[in-house]
């Protein structure tokens, strides 16, 4: 790739990324391979694979990475994740999820055991140099953290970095008790570029003039973001005492009135934590003018939901839609070419352009 990105370090010297990172295909091409083949997703909970001898096949990014994963728990409870192809000749290998003692390519009969590693092939008896190691299923990193299951194709940090982090704040919840809430996930298609979701969600800056119901909840005026690694942190607090969680003694936030941490990991997920759970945002990129947004619960005080900043969560969506939707309208113009930071509310979206012109420039 040709362009180059940069991204002052001082924000009050930035100017972010310039309207053409969001127009040009070539760079949404390159985001692909330079971005999110390197970094991590979350793939859903380790009831997708309940029992052992359990195998869940899925889609990673469909329409985009569109890459084929294969979960799988096997004889010893271990959760694994494999590619779905053989290793013959590309075919999946699992189609359906549910109970498998082997996992065989419906194709040609190719075996692989639960482990991933290649067992038979029929008619192969005069191949020389078989099985090679290439022969057994491709194996991703995962990382699991309380239900929650993460996969890195070819990740260059470890999940653990940005795990430990929230552990610092959140770490106190009772994480195993969360229950999915099948209720309260959807799917929302935006007609806007992936990464203009994202720059809107890292910013309470807009939050009085977009959300006005959220706005009585929260104080702006308090509102906080810290930056890390390769995660950032969103702290809503209020005034009022009603629903906030309760944070126990010695915890770096005790005796302030929290009503949510709003937690976002780079490039694309989004982990909102409320006094009643989690509700995860996963941005999906689609083409370079519609993006993807799928919205997962978990709970585990159900008699604080809809109470709160975590009430209402469909209404603020549909609010955050509408501004960036008009904000796709508005890059697209000849005359914009880049916008500036505002050193105290925009630190989220400065962390995140950085994030981008790094891993894109290398």
């Amino acid at each position: 790739m040709s362009k180059k990105f940069h991204i002052d370090p001082d924000i009050s010297q930035a100017e972010t990324l310039p309207a053409s990172f969001y127009k040009d295909q070539e760079v949404f091409n390159e985001i692909k391979e330079k971005i999110f083949l390197k970094t991590w997703q979350w793939i859903g909970d380790e009831d997708l694979v309940a029992l052992p001898q359990s195998v869940y096949p899925l889609v990673l990014l469909e329409n985009y990475l569109t890459e084929p994963l294969l979960l799988v728990r096997n004889e010893k409870d271990e959760i694994n994740c494999y590619t779905n192809v053989c290793t013959h000749r590309g075919n999946l290998v699992a189609l359906h999820p549910g109970k498998v003692k082997k996992l065989s390519c419906m194709y040609h009969g190719r075996r692989f055991n639960l482990n991933g590693e290649f067992e038979h092939m029929p008619e192969f008896e005069d191949a020389k140099d078989f099985p090679r190691p290439c022969d057994d299923l491709h194996k991703f990193s995962i990382e699991k953290w309380g239900p929650l299951l993460f996969v890195g194709l070819n990740p260059e940090f470890p999940f653990s970095e940005v795990i430990d982090k929230m552990k610092e704040r959140i770490g106190f919840l009772p994480f195993d008790e969360f229950a999915l809430d099948s209720s309260k996930t959807k799917n929302f298609l935006v007609h806007a570029h992936w990464a203009l979701y994202c720059d809107n969600y890292l910013e309470g800056f807009h939050v009085p003039f977009v959300h006005e119901g959220l706005n009585k909840v929260l104080d702006y005026g308090s509102y906080k973001t810290e930056t890390y690694k390769h995660c950032n942190l969103q702290i809503g607090y209020t005034n009022d005492a009603t629903e906030v969680f309760d944070l126990p003694e010695g915890h770096i936030d005790y005796g302030k009135n929290v009503a949510a941490y709003y937690y976002w990991v780079f490039p694309n997920m989004m982990f909102n934590f409320y006094p009643w759970g989690l509700s995860i945002n996963v941005v999906s990129p689609i083409d370079i003018n519609r993006t993807k947004v799928s919205f997962t619960s978990y709970v585990y005080d159900p008699t604080k939901l809809d109470k709160g900043a975590g009430s209402d969560l469909d209404k603020v969506e549909r609010e955050d839609e509408f501004v960036v939707e008009n904000v796709q309208k508005g890059v697209n113009s000849s005359f914009y070419k880049a916008g500036r930071f505002s050193p105290k509310r925009e630190k989220g979206v400065h962390h995140f352009h950085s994030l981008l012109a790094k891993y894109l420039n290398n």
